[in-house]
């Protein structure tokens, strides 16, 4: 639609889109003119370097192209910008090079302001045309990279060429030497024109435009018109549009010949129209694959058509008063109506004159133009209809009308719908659509406007939508408000309900845009002001928005209530996405308010059939419409203490107690039917439940549980589906599972305890799902008495088990489903373990969850434990808040300190999701004073390092934020192991930012310390201890040996070098040595090798110990190992200057820098022996395997 916004538009395929707010356009002048002075000044001194030229050009285009939107600023200054590059390109000694780089910066200016205008600016005296034409014809056509020049000497050529002057005065006397054949300007400026009509780039198009301006000259066309028509109809004649190369050729003669014909006299060309016209039929080029030529071919049709007829303004047509915004606003406001001039004065006048027979072929071609498969080929046809008619006589018109409207048929395709939507726009807009077709029109707009036709798992029908608000549109600026009062409260209710509810955020834009303009215009559209504030062109852009919030507010005028409601009903319940399904429903759920009776009486009757027909979508979006509508009446009689049945009718209730069984009995539970009935059941029975529906001790019951079980248990059914199955099971629970309040039914209880905790044990994840949630959903009064048997399955579903070890997503609900359960039964000190949280069993319950934060399990999906700590670190928060507020005496201090310390171990790790859910949860538990979590180890230092200020502000997500906070606990001793084996996992991982910015704190930290022995100690030991007890754990083993790596290069030990064989160096070389024991990691040995290179500049027999590690890791079996070693131990000795005894130094270093260490083994044990010798290292010996 011509209202809508291109820019902002989002071209949505899918429901949830973001409102891109388009910027304005606030530039209020030409703010660059001193540097694009500058940029065309320094063009001579950059046009041999091809980078400046790059970089010039590119700057002048940012600056040009900002103006895109409003050329107009460029208008005072276009005259220097154009003469300053002329004189570049006019200058005798500008090289060709500069030349080209001149015409490439006109034809960016060209571009923002449009070639129509801009070429008026190009020199047009006499002395011009011959330099231009000379220039012209040296420019080789084949060369892609100055097609710019071409095309701008084309433009310039075909302004030059109006001078007032015969152009037989500039040739001269060509016979006044007989040796000389000299060809005159006419002839040689048409060969051009020619030529370039068949070149494959924009130079076309500027050919065109020549030929336009340069044959119809008085005496140019005098002499070579018909020679130049002949041609082109030659051209066409033998031109094939089935190549890529005929159709080049064909497009510069359409294009020539639809300018002609435009710019043209009627007189001159009228002889030839019928010529062209047959040529035209013959060729069928409407038939042709390439969209443009079958706009040129309908374009040229329309040209001929007002060719033949004469031009004139039909006196017939419907001449609104005024169109003057504000003169209507002031004038409806009057009672004196501005009178519209009335068609049938003077119409007999229109009749006196013959209309040619090919102008019916000519309505013909475009009324088939409507139809084309593309946009452009249909808007060129719906402009020519529109220009053809206005020259027809009044009864000739109508049925040209008659014609448009009967691409109003359903047997039809979108492209015609679209086509005629077009065309009545324009024949709207330009008065040829008498009032008294309005009757006619008006109906067919209405159903254009809910156009939608599924093709496969999509539709089409959006295109022809936001036509039809294109000609409601045209229709507010083309009529008087008494010729649409008829019709005011159908076009009002129908742009409403495209505006708000329509699936194309285009659509419901231009509906809004539409609507606007009939409040302005018509000041007819009822509480119109009232609807736009609310429904304006950005606030419709949020689809929810829409559905959920405006809706509800234009619901609240009664003439737009029953028209909403019915749309939803008659085109949204069954709409082909589900999303949008869904919508619907909730929408429905939130308009009862607005028309319960009509709700009750009307719509849910009507829902029911369809909610057990056949057509599926139907099926879904009506079941889940009556469970909505219901629960939204259930709402409205609560508020009186009224039951929901006061509202239905029997036959009502009836209808929806049996939906179930219906589906039952036909099998649609099944296959991929099953997949949208499920969860649509399952919301039907929440919200009957709800609802307090009559139905305890009902058959219906069983089948809903059976229906909620058969989804919990079922192997391939998505988690979409079992979470409907959890909420539905938790309100049958609540409503028909108690017979008094707070008792349950024994029965019921045992079966469901029973069965969802043995499922727990399913070899089936997704069963394991279901059921874990299940159990969480339970009420209180059902998992009293079987806390320990819940409680118990759920801790053995949180296990990690040898056989079951990828069952995250199991691991990952029954984590959070214990939780659930502890929040549902709640607290208390002294109570029973098999009824509430207490002290029988509130260790178990931690255990279960410290023991889930450390799932690092892994699949091929990558690190999945991370969704069950994700899961574990929710449900301790629940917990501890839960105990904390009632029975803190519970959360014993080594409960807290563990909780504490895994929260900062995950709140140091690499991945930034669930850092940042870790670093909010342990900001949670340390600021929480109602309640306050006792016993939190160094609470007042914790506060100190996150006081309430950074605690609001700091994002976890961000590792420049998180990482100088989270290090600072390194100084705190409970905290300092958990924490550094968080960081290790950072600092050695692969994620660039999170590697530096968790290095850069932690050797923030160790400079702070370096010079402490007691600080620096304990960092040791805390270190080693880590390695030990994650040794040959890969996931913090590789991280730790890169880390060491760093800090051993970084000098963070220098401390413990001056002491010979420090402890440190010795325990660090052991567990290196047991960790690449019969390792085959390449990545561990390299990095290994790396740590014992750092470990050089430690004193004593240790380093010896070193070497010899090194010497054994140059004999290796793989060779990027030995590759790798021989490489860091050349830097080694470079780094560590009194390793090597300097006698020998040279050799050392020669030897491996030269040996080519990717040899065989047997190869390269000699020159490692060698080595051996040189650095006083005893040769390693092969061991013998005793067999």
């Amino acid at each position: 639609m011509a209202l809508t916004d291109s820019r902002s538009g989002n071209g949505e395929d899918g429901v949830e889109e973001t409102d891109a707010i388009t910027k304005a356009c606030v530039l209020d002048g030409f703010s660059h003119s001193a540097e694009v002075r500058s940029l065309i000044a320094s063009l001579p001194e950059v046009y041999e370097h091809l980078a400046k030229t790059e970089s010039a050009m590119e700057r002048f285009l940012v600056i040009m192209d900002a103006y895109l939107e409003q050329p107009h600023l460029l208008d005072p200054h276009l005259e220097w910008m154009v003469n300053m590059l002329l004189e570049h390109i006019q200058s005798e000694k500008s090289p060709p090079l500069l030349v080209h780089l001149g015409f490439k910066f006109l034809n960016i200016i060209s571009k923002v302001r449009g070639y129509k205008i801009f070429m008026q600016l190009l020199p047009h005296e006499v002395a011009d045309v011959q330099p231009v034409l000379d220039l012209l014809c040296r420019q080789d056509a084949q060369d892609s990279e100055t097609w710019e020049t071409r095309y701008m000497l084309l433009l310039w050529l075909s302004m030059a060429s109006l001078i007032p002057f015969d152009l037989s005065r500039l040739d001269g006397h060509l016979n006044s030497d007989p040796a000389q054949v000299r060809e005159p300007i006419m002839d040689r400026i048409l060969a051009v024109a020619k030529s370039y009509l068949t070149v494959s780039d924009k130079s076309r198009d500027a050919a065109a435009v020549l030929v336009s301006k340069f044959v119809t000259r008085p005496d140019v066309k005098q002499k070579r018109l018909g020679d130049f028509l002949d041609w082109s109809l030659s051209v066409i004649s033998q031109t094939s549009h089935l190549t890529m190369e005929g159709n080049i050729i064909l497009d510069g003669a359409l294009q020539s010949l639809a300018q002609l014909f435009k710019h043209g006299k009627r007189d001159d060309f009228l002889p030839y129209a019928p010529t062209v016209l047959r040529c035209l039929d013959k060729q069928r080029l409407v038939e042709s694959g390439q969209a443009k030529l079958r706009k040129l071919c309908v374009k040229l049709v329309q040209r001929l058509g007002l060719t033949f007829l004469k031009p004139r303004v039909a006196r017939w047509r419907y001449q609104r008063g005024s169109r003057s915004l504000a003169l209507n606003l002031s004038q409806s406001m009057s009672t004196t109506p501005v009178a519209a001039s009335t068609p049938e004065q003077d119409s007999a006048q229109d009749e006196d004159y013959d209309i040619p027979e090919e102008v019916e072929n000519v309505i013909e071609q475009l009324l088939v133009g409507l139809k084309d498969k593309d946009t452009i080929v249909r808007w060129s046809a719906a402009k020519g209809i529109g220009r053809v008619t206005g020259r027809l006589p009044k009864e000739l018109a109508d049925e040209v009308v008659g014609s448009v409207l009967d691409c109003f048929s359903f047997q039809e395709t979108d492209n015609a719908w679209h086509g005629g939507c077009l065309a009545l726009a324009e024949l709207g807009r330009r008065g040829l659509l008498l009032p008294s077709r309005l009757s006619d029109v008006v109906p067919l707009i209405l159903k254009a406007l809910t156009y939608d036709e599924k093709r496969g798992a999509c539709s089409v029908g959006s295109n022809v939508r936001d036509a039809a608000c294109y000609v409601s549109w045209a229709f507010a600026r083309a009529y008087e408000p008494v010729e649409l009062k008829p019709f005011v409260d159908q076009i009002a209710s129908a742009l409403v309900i495209t505006a708000l509810f329509d699936r194309s955020v285009n659509c419901r834009r231009a509906a809004s845009a539409a609507f606007q303009e009939n409040v302005g215009r018509q000041g007819t559209f009822p509480h119109g002001i009232d609807i736009l504030t609310a429904a304006d062109y950005f606030a419709v852009g949020h689809l929810n928005n829409c559905y959920l919030s405006i809706s509800v507010y234009v619901a609240g005028f009664s003439e737009y209530t029953k028209p909403m409601i019915d749309h939803l009903v008659a085109m949204k319940i069954n709409h082909w996405d589900g999303a949008i399904r869904e919508l619907a429903t909730k929408a429905l759920h939130n308009l009862t308010p607005r028309a319960p009776e009509y709700m009750a009486n009307t719509v849910l009757p009507q829902l029911l059939p369809v909610a057990t027909g056949m057509d599926m979508h139907s099926r879904h979006g009506a079941i889940l419409a009556c469970a909505e509508i219901t629960h939204a009446l259930y709402k409205l009689s609560s508020q009186d203490n009224r039951p929901v049945t006061e509202l239905l009718s029997p036959d009502t209730v009836e209808g929806l107690r049996g939906i179930h069984q219906k589906l039952v009995d036909r099998k649609q539970y099944r296959g991929f039917g099953g997949e949208l009935m499920r969860p649509a059941v399952c919301v039907l029975i929440e919200k009957m439940s709800i609802s307090k529906m009559p139905f305890r001790g009902d058959p219906v019951i069983e089948g809903w549980q059976w229906l909620i079980d058969d989804s919990l248990f079922s192997s391939g059914a998505k988690h979409g589906i079992k979470e409907a199955a959890v909420s539905a099971l938790a309100s049958l629970c609540n409503e028909y599972y108690q017979p008094e309040p707070g008792v349950a039914d024994s029965h019921m209880q045992e079966l469901l305890v029973s069965q969802y905790t043995e499922a727990l044990k399913s070899p089936e994840v997704l069963t394991r799902c279901g059921c874990a949630l299940a159990l969480g959903s339970l009420p209180s009064f059902i998992i009293r008495g079987k806390l320990q048997q819940v409680r118990e399955g759920l801790q053995l579903a949180c296990t990690i088990s040898q056989k079951y070890v990828g069952f995250t997503e199991g691991r990952r609900d029954a984590v959070t489903a214990l939780a659930q359960v502890c929040v549902t039964v709640g607290v208390d000190a002294e109570g029973s373990p098999d009824c509430v949280l207490c002290v029988g069993n509130v260790q178990q319950v931690y255990a279960t969850l410290l023991d889930c934060m450390a799932d690092y399990s892994t699949d091929s999906r990558g690190d999945v434990g991370a969704w069950v700590r994700e899961a574990a670190m929710s449900s301790l928060m629940e917990v501890t808040l839960l105990i904390a507020s009632s029975a803190p005496h519970l959360l014993s201090p080594d409960i807290v300190r563990q909780m504490m310390c895994s929260l900062s171990q995950q709140a140091a790790e690499k991945i930034d999701r669930y850092r940042a859910h870790a670093g909010t949860v342990f900001l949670r538990l340390l600021h929480s004073s109602a309640p306050a979590v006792p016993h939190i180890p160094h609470q007042e230092e914790l506060l100190s390092i996150f006081p309430p200020d950074v605690a609001s502000s700091l994002n976890w997500n961000a590792p420049s934020q998180a990482f100088p906070h989270i290090t600072q606990l390194l100084r705190l001793p409970s905290y300092d192991y958990h924490t550094l084996l968080g960081l290790t996992v950072s600092v050695g991982g692969l994620t660039e930012s999170t590697i530096r910015y968790s290095s850069q704190s932690l050797f923030d930290y160790l400079k702070g310390i370096q010079q402490d022995a007691a600080a620096l100690g304990q960092f040791s030991n805390t270190l080693l201890r880590i390695f030990r007890d994650h040794q040959r754990n890969d996931r913090v083993s590789v991280p730790l040996l890169k880390m060491l790596d760093q800090m051993l290069a970084s000098g963070c030990f220098d401390l413990f070098t001056s002491e010979d064989n420090h402890g440190f160096c010795v325990d660090l070389l052991e567990l290196c040595k047991a960790e690449i024991r019969k390792s085959k990691d390449v990545q561990k040995l390299r990095c290994c090798a790396a740590v014992y290179c750092g470990m050089m500049q430690f004193q004593g027999s240790v380093r010896k110990n070193v070497l010899l590690q090194l010497l054994m890791l140059l004999c290796h079996h793989f060779p990027v190992v030995r590759k790798t070693t021989a490489g860091q131990m050349y830097e080694m000795v470079l780094t560590y200057d009194d390793v090597v005894d300097p006698a020998v130094l040279d050799d050392v270093m020669t030897l491996l820098s030269d040996t080519n260490w990717e040899s065989n083994v047997e190869t390269v044990r000699t020159p490692r022996n060698q080595l051996c010798d040189w650095l006083e290292v005893p040769r390693p010996t092969l061991v013998v395997k005793v067999q």
